[in-house]
């Protein structure tokens, strides 16, 4: 494959994928106005215990079969990449049936630990419904998963660039079709409305599925021509290639398991913890707000700062197996820095600016606002997890990672109930905080362990950010005081929407600026801003 085509590939694969998580964060706003927060929470019972079961259901295999098939094809034995994937799809339908028929069989058993019987908001009869009409989806999803994998192995990623735009976009038209119809013109029940909304993930499914078996059809042609070039000197059994395929997709596993399994600990305790200092009446309020609006707000940076990070992963992982010290100290150099550099200015502006940023998305809540400004921070965390979990996988270190997180959520589980005792909501996040910073911390240090890396260079780096960042912070705080009294600001979505954009235009303007000025920018990111350079000097001559 040329390295044109690779490229070209890659970004239409990036492309959809960002696509994909924008419409992902966007559609919370109308759906927050129409179902709010016990409707968000009631969602969140569902969705949580979904997103883990899929996560079990499809192994890791179909990011492992990509790698798998890619390999194979690459020793032109094609035959081999598509014998695991028949077997595959065999595989995946059954895994996919049999969460199903789990989930849905023990829904009545997970709800009575998410919420009280006896609670002022959602009941257990709601949770149970809720989870069980979601659960449909597990029918579907890792048979479309499995199919991405192998397209991907073949080097084509516009099928599953597409497949995951029209996967989002039919699911998230159907969920709000389907919230406004049964709310606004049925006048049905929140229970009825979340039912159609968590539904949507299994429409939405078949929509992406759909993508992917028209692409079969057109390309199928293609793909028997390339068998007819396989060189046949390979003949491996079910049980070796599964065996290499467990290899590859652990550690898939459980990094896509860290943030739902943080959330389903939240999900078992939280309500029961608010309950026992007095506050049932709000806990649910609390939750949706916590880990459902909140966390979507939370996620943007990360989504930024790992999506730039994560590209320099391959070439970490060559220069290790070629023993490469010298470049693989600039690669951990530069993936560290620009995971800092992107996260740490847009966490402190969000916390600055929590108040509006939450009611420009949803509507103005003080505990929202204090939710927010105690949740962002914890976004460098979320980056760096990621992050330092990938560079971990790219140095054949993969186990740690297992270790890492299995630590984090112990911290968390050991000190959840105990921390929203005593500070409410809050303890929520610190409990988060403090499991995520033991993973980090202990990434941090295998790493430092196995490639000899020194992180001095970067504590440097990052203190350097730091002061632009509180330079960013003493412009921008007088600014917004002063839109905010010009607009005479009464919490509105429009007045905080104008708030946060004046707020954020220059906060990033700054911060860019005094990145710019003291040749961070170039350190970072090479040649590709040396046109301010000679803008610059053609302004001073």
């Amino acid at each position: 494959m040329s390295s044109s085509k690779l490229l070209r590939g890659t970004f239409i694969l990036t492309l959809g994928v960002l696509l994909s998580r924008i419409l992902g964060i966007v559609y919370v706003i109308p759906f927050y106005q129409l179902v709010g927060k016990q409707g968000g929470a009631l969602y969140s019972y569902g969705y949580v215990p979904y997103t883990i079961f899929i996560s079990i259901a499809t192994m890791g295999v179909p990011l492992a079969v990509s790698k798998f098939v890619s390999k194979y094809n690459a020793l032109g034995e094609y035959h081999v990449g598509r014998k695991l994937f028949r077997s595959g799809l065999v595989l995946m339908s059954a895994t996919g049936f049999v969460a199903w028929l789990i989930l849905y069989v023990s829904a009545p058993l997970i709800a009575p630990f998410v919420v009280n019987e006896d609670g002022p908001g959602n009941s257990i009869h709601d949770v149970t419904l809720v989870i069980q009409t979601v659960s449909f989806a597990l029918l579907i999803v890792p048979v479309m998963s499995l199919i991405r994998g192998f397209f991907q192995g073949h080097e084509s990623m516009g099928p599953t660039a597409l497949s995951q735009v029209v996967e989002q976009l039919v699911r998230i038209i159907f969920l709000l079709a389907g919230c406004y119809m049964v709310l606004r013109v049925w006048h049905g029940s929140l229970v009825t409305a979340i039912r159609f909304a968590t539904f949507a993930a299994f429409v939405g499914a078949l929509g992406g599925l759909g993508v992917l078996i028209w692409y079969w059809i057109k390309r199928k042609r293609f793909l028997d021509e390339l068998l007819q070039k396989d060189r046949g000197t390979l003949h491996l059994s079910l049980k070796e290639m599964y065996k290499e395929l467990i290899l590859y997709a652990a550690p898939f596993v459980f990094v896509g398991l860290a943030m739902p399994l943080y959330q389903l600990i939240d999900q078992f305790t939280f309500n029961k913890a608010m309950a026992s200092i007095g506050l049932g009446a709000i806990s649910e309020d609390a939750y949706s707000i916590f880990n459902v609006y909140a966390q979507k707000l939370v996620i943007i940076p990360v989504t930024l700062a790992t999506s730039f990070s994560l590209t320099l992963i391959p070439t970490i992982t060559k220069a290790y197996v070629q023993n490469n010290r010298k470049q693989l100290r600039k690669y951990l150099n530069d993936t560290f820095q620009i995971v800092i550099f992107l996260t740490l200015p847009a966490v402190v502006g969000m916390a600055l600016l929590a108040e509006y940023v939450y009611a420009a998305f949803y509507s103005y809540d003080p505990l929202g606002t204090e939710v927010l400004r105690w949740y962002a921070p914890t976004a460098i965390l979320f980056a760096l997890f990621s992050v330092t979990a990938a560079i971990l996988q790219g140095i054949n270190k993969q186990k740690f990672t297992m270790i890492s997180l299995t630590g984090g959520l112990l911290v968390k589980l050991c000190l959840n109930y105990y921390l929203i005792a005593k500070f409410e909501t809050i303890g929520a996040i610190l409990a988060t905080t403090l499991g995520y910073l033991l993973s980090v911390l202990f990434n941090l240090w295998i790493i430092q362990r196995y490639t000899k890396y020194r992180y001095g260079f970067v504590l440097r780096r990052t203190t350097f950010m730091a002061i632009l960042t509180a330079v960013m912070s003493v412009v921008v705080v007088p600014i917004v005081k002063l839109v905010e009294k010009l607009l005479h600001y009464n919490g509105s979505v429009i007045h905080s929407l104008m708030i946060v954009f004046v707020g954020g235009i220059v906060g990033a303007a700054v911060y860019f600026y005094l990145s710019e000025r003291s040749q961070l920018l170039y350190y970072l990111f090479g040649d590709r801003f040396s046109f301010l350079r000679k803008k610059r000097k053609k302004a001073v001559s």
